[in-house]
Parts: structure tokens; C-alpha cells; sequence
């Protein structure tokens, strides 16, 4: 593996703040990668495949510019983190958001860090409705910003991840928290590229945050907050995807025209 190019890192990610191991650096980063990182699951669907080593993961994100999903992000992330002087530990997470626990495989990656003796939770590759903050690890501790609320609550001996959604705290995902190895996200990566059952093999899932809001997409349903405005409409083909790619997402990417989506049966 090639030395990490914390600078080009930096770049990507538009930050020009302090890079002394803080918890107002680990903020500012994790707001910054979100926002200019988006998620998406692209290459799954072009049936490219999904290369979690972090050369593979820099080449994508950093240099051509693109998105990923939470193995990607959380192992970008950690790499610039360490650079920097953090403690980080990976841990995985069962996604209970739309299935309940018992079917839901541990197959979601995340970060805790920390700093002078607390612990926060950092979560850059989840896609909607991540925290945009370092949320404390500590039973009902809030996290604030804007509209979105954020907070760990301990349930059944695990730790779980909740935010505001509707006007109720929901959970996203639940945790044990022990420490994951890198074997363990290849096995898990695996299985999310590559399984039948997996959700990002057959759906197309994209989210990037702009100056002016956010762009979601599921399958050909596209939906972009601007200025306090919400705009739903759906994509009409694939050129009309590769050009919202272009224009929301930072990234031109010609092979989308021949993209293939299960649950879309004019994209299958």
C-alpha cells in the first residue's frame, strides 16, 4: 500500500481548519467529508464491484472524485484521522431503520474516537440521515444541528443510534461495539456487493449534500431540498441520471448509461 496523501485528502474535502487531534478538528472534518463526499452505490450496479483496501478507496474518492458507501467512507475516514494523530476503533452496526434486528446481518461500518478520555461516534458513510457531528458515547447525549437530533441510547446491552425522523427519535442502526478487523469489513463488503439479498444490489441509493440543501435518489425517485424547497420528480432514463450525477453529485461518469437496477424494470 502507498503512503496516504493526507493532503490530497484535505483537498477532497475542501478543509482548511486546524489539524490538532480536537474535538472541534474531528467536528469540522466529519461535517466537511459528509458534505463534500457524497454516498452512492454506483459501481455495485455497473457490477464493477466494491474494493474496500484503501489505495482502491483513495483512487475512487480522492482522486476521480466519485462517492462510496459506509465501508469506503468509514475506511477513508479512519486512514485520515490516524494521520492526524486520533484514536480510532471500527466497530459494525445492524441497519434496524426499514428491518428488525434478527434480519438484519451486521453489515454497517463505523467509527469511535477518542479525545481527552470521552468517546464520540463518527458515522461519514451511512447516507440519509446521518449525523453530520461526532455524537457522544454516552447514554442520551444529544447532538444538535439545525433541524437534526442525534443520540446513543444504550438498549438490551447494546448501543444504538438514534435520530429524529418525523417528529420521533428513531433508531438507524444498533451496535455491540467491539473492535472490527479488516477481514471483517472484507467479508461483510462482500456480501453487501455481490448477495441476492442485499439491498445495494438491487436498489440505486445516492445522497449529496449542497450549498443549498440535499439530493436524494432511490431507484428513479429523486428528491433535492433547496433554499427550504422540496422538489420530487423522477429520473426519466439513464442520461437524465448521468446528468443529475454531473450537476448534484460532482462526478461525470459516461458508463451510467448502461447501469442496471433490479427493482427498476426499464433499468434491468
Amino acid at each position: 500500500m502507498s503512503a496516504f496523501d493526507l493532503d490530497a485528502y484535505l483537498t477532497r474535502v475542501a478543509w482548511q481548519g486546524s489539524l490538532e487531534p480536537t474535538l472541534d478538528t474531528l467536528a469540522g472534518l466529519t461535517r466537511a467529508h459528509i458534505t463534500r463526499i457524497p454516498f452512492e452505490n454506483v459501481d455495485v450496479l455497473l457490477g464493477r464491484g466494491i474494493h474496500i483496501d484503501l489505495d482502491s478507496i483513495v483512487s475512487k474518492m480522492v482522486v476521480a472524485g466519485r462517492g462510496g458507501y459506509c465501508f469506503e467512507h468509514g475506511t477513508l475516514f479512519h486512514a485520515a484521522l490516524e494521520q492526524l494523530g486520533f484514536t480510532i476503533t471500527a466497530h459494525a452496526a445492524r441497519v434496524v431503520l426499514i428491518m428488525p434486528r434478527h434480519q438484519s446481518p451486521r453489515t454497517h461500518m463505523f467509527l469511535t474516537v477518542e479525545i481527552e478520555g470521552e468517546r464520540f461516534m463518527v458515522d461519514p458513510g451511512f447516507g440519509g440521515h446521518t449525523a453530520l457531528l461526532p455524537v457522544p458515547l454516552r447514554e442520551g447525549a444529544e447532538v444538535r444541528d439545525g433541524n437534526d437530533r442525534h443520540r446513543m441510547v444504550r438498549h438490551e446491552g447494546e448501543w444504538v443510534l438514534e435520530t429524529q425522523i418525523d417528529g420521533r427519535m428513531t433508531p438507524l442502526w444498533t451496535s455491540t461495539l467491539e473492535p472490527q478487523l479488516p477481514i471483517d469489513f472484507q467479508l461483510a463488503n462482500h456480501w453487501v456487493s455481490t448477495a441476492a439479498a442485499s439491498p445495494f444490489v438491487n436498489r440505486l441509493m445516492l445522497r449529496a449534500l449542497t450549498p443549498g440543501g440535499r439530493t436524494s435518489v432511490m431507484n428513479r425517485d429523486v428528491t433535492v431540498l433547496s433554499a427550504g424547497k422540496t422538489e420530487t420528480y423522477q429520473l426519466a432514463d439513464r442520461k437524465a441520471l448521468r446528468a443529475l450525477l454531473d450537476e448534484h453529485f460532482g462526478f461525470d461518469l459516461p458508463d451510467v448509461e448502461q447501469l442496471r437496477v433490479p427493482m427498476v424494470p426499464e433499468w434491468s
